[in-house]
């Protein structure tokens, strides 16, 4: 089982990959984060000494702990696609690692883990009517997805995609109520699953929402 120490690491380190905390920024306070996340001051001391040890933070007298970079950042710097058959190609890129990164996260999820994904699905669930918002929260949870994996390199590749990864139709964002709650449902499918614990599911749940969004796409393109 995951210490409360690494999941205070986790969560942090999703904060940082997620541009939450953005290098030179400072670290919540320790008791800050002693009354956020429930923990002790020792719990707080030692994620941060973690995060130090990682090449993350910095700490300084009497002032706190600074971010001093991104997490484990890549040189894949993708070209946003922009082509029916780029996005259809880049969909089909999903589709392997997507479906992998869920039944990973599901066996592997933590608590901190399944809180960020359910406030990312709640965060889509709520941006009906703001493509922007929603395009957004969409790429936070499937990128909180990859982070409750537990392995750097599914989350580097989904930040460095960005949310440019999230290939709906400029001129289609909005889809329309009903349209929307059926996407929220695929992505509710997803969570449960993950939830769960049931690696299967999840990977089921990931092929099933990116089949429909590719046939979305043909439907909906010219």
């Amino acid at each position: 089982m995951t210490s409360r120490t690494q999941q205070l690491v986790d969560t942090l380190t999703a904060r940082i990959r997620e541009g939450v905390i953005r290098p030179g920024e400072r670290l919540p306070t320790e008791s800050e984060l002693i009354d956020a996340h429930g923990v002790s001051r020792t719990v707080v001391r030692e994620a941060v000494a973690r995060l130090k040890a990682a090449g993350l933070v910095e700490t300084q007298h009497g002032r706190g702990s600074f971010v001093l970079a991104l997490p484990s950042a890549t040189g894949f710097d993708p070209a946003p696609a922009r082509t029916r058959q780029e996005v259809l190609d880049l969909l089909d890129f999903r589709m392997g690692i997507e479906t992998e990164s869920a039944a990973l996260a599901a066996a592997r999820r933590t608590e901190a883990a399944l809180t960020g994904l359910r406030e990312a699905l709640d965060a889509f669930a709520a941006a009906a009517g703001n493509p922007g918002a929603a395009v957004h929260a969409d790429h936070l949870f499937h990128l909180r997805i990859a982070l409750a994996t537990g392995n750097r390199y599914y989350a580097d590749l989904l930040g460095s995609l960005g949310p440019a990864m999230i290939v709906v139709p400029r001129d289609r964002l909005d889809p329309g109520p009903a349209a929307f709650a059926r996407i929220v449902a695929e992505h509710d499918d997803i969570h449960a699953a993950i939830e769960r614990g049931d690696a299967e599911a999840a990977r089921a749940a990931v092929r099933v929402h990116l089949a429909n969004s590719r046939a979305r796409l043909l439907r909906d393109s010219p």
